[in-house]
């Protein structure tokens, strides 16, 4: 039986000669925004969940959100800069009844913790001072930390199927002819170890995604946000479709659909704002996350696949956005002055 053990913090230092850069502003404040939301929701599960190894994977995540909210407050507020709004107790009922099962708590958190990691790894190289920087490594190894404990248990209750077996090659080879990059008609080769890699990746968090928007669709309350949330299940739906079609024609496997693990329950636990919020934000890292597929992709299928779907999520995330605007629940990032847009 692995033994999960609690995560650990580094005390932050203050550089208080330097002021922040916009790439600073700029992460500390997308950090706050989506660790704020995930704090709640972490919080709505830790009123239902029963396994206690899956429990205690939420508790770290909780104390990881609840660490990074604080230490960005410190670094904020010396800078006398406004601490954003994000999502506080009124986005959440934690007294909903359940909507989602606990095996998908740990999906989820998984999910959650792939993204914060991508914005942590993409923060590092940018940030230059101190303090800023050692919270975004602390941040990355110890959200690093987390994934580790929830592969394990995954694993351990046997929730995971993990990516797929290939042979190890018998010798170095070089790719001879150009028809390697075909993808739609004549002999096209089998998938090499990145394409499969970014496949399986991709169904995982689209699997995770769907399951949620099935959940969310079905307790939103306002109706222009239910629409928009199932047309967002029906782009990941079919997007999982393609991906897995992908893999299956060569016989390999793919994570399954989780879609059993929602409730029929018609009570909210979140906010349409947090639910608008939450699905406009993990479309905008499905973006991030098809480009760098696209990019050690080497068949002219796949890039025609992910050129598609970072269309469509796109577009979804742009009509999120604008419904957001249109109920004043959009908070603005920092931005650079005298900018046409305004104050």
């Amino acid at each position: 039986m692995y033994k999960l053990k609690p995560l650990k913090l580094k005390t932050e230092k203050f550089d208080k000669g330097q002021k922040l850069t916009s790439a600073e502003m700029g992460k500390l404040w997308a950090t706050y925004m989506g660790n704020s939301m995930s704090a709640n929701i972490l919080r709505y599960f830790l009123k239902h969940v029963e396994d206690k190894d899956i429990k205690f994977v939420l508790q770290n995540g909780l104390y990881l959100s609840e660490s990074f909210l604080n230490d960005i407050s410190a670094i904020l507020e010396q800078e006398d800069f406004p601490i954003p709004i994000g999502f506080t107790d009124k986005d959440v009922n934690l007294d909903a009844p359940r909507l989602f099962e606990d095996e998908f708590f740990l999906h989820y958190i998984k999910y959650a913790a792939k993204a914060g990691l991508s914005l942590y790894g993409v923060a590092i190289p940018l940030v230059m001072r101190e303090d800023v920087l050692d919270f975004f490594m602390s941040a990355s190894t110890t959200t690093g930390e987390l994934l580790v404990q929830i592969n394990k248990v995954l694993i351990e209750k046997g929730l995971l199927i993990k990516p797929p077996w290939l042979r190890v090659p018998n010798k170095v080879k070089f790719i001879e002819n150009p028809s390697y990059f075909k993808g739609f008609l004549g002999e096209v080769r089998p998938l090499h170890a990145l394409e499969i890699t970014h496949l399986y990746d991709n169904i995982e968090n689209n699997v995770t995604s769907k399951a949620l928007l099935i959940g969310f669709s079905q307790v939103a309350k306002d109706v222009k946000v239910q629409n928009l949330l199932i047309k967002g299940l029906e782009i990941t739906e079919k997007t999982v479709d393609q991906l897995r079609e992908k893999l299956h024609k060569e016989n390999l496997p793919s994570p399954s659909v989780l879609d059993h693990l929602v409730t029929d329950s018609a009570f909210a636990p979140f906010s349409d704002k947090l639910m608008l919020f939450h699905k406009a934000d993990m479309f905008s890292m499905k973006i991030r996350s098809f480009a760098n597929s696209a990019a050690v992709n080497g068949r002219r299928d796949l890039a025609l696949l992910y050129a598609k779907s970072i269309m469509k999520v796109t577009a979804f995330s742009e009509d999120a956005g604008n419904l957001m605007i249109q109920k004043s629940w959009l908070e603005q990032p920092p931005h650079a002055e005298n900018n046409s847009m305004g104050n």
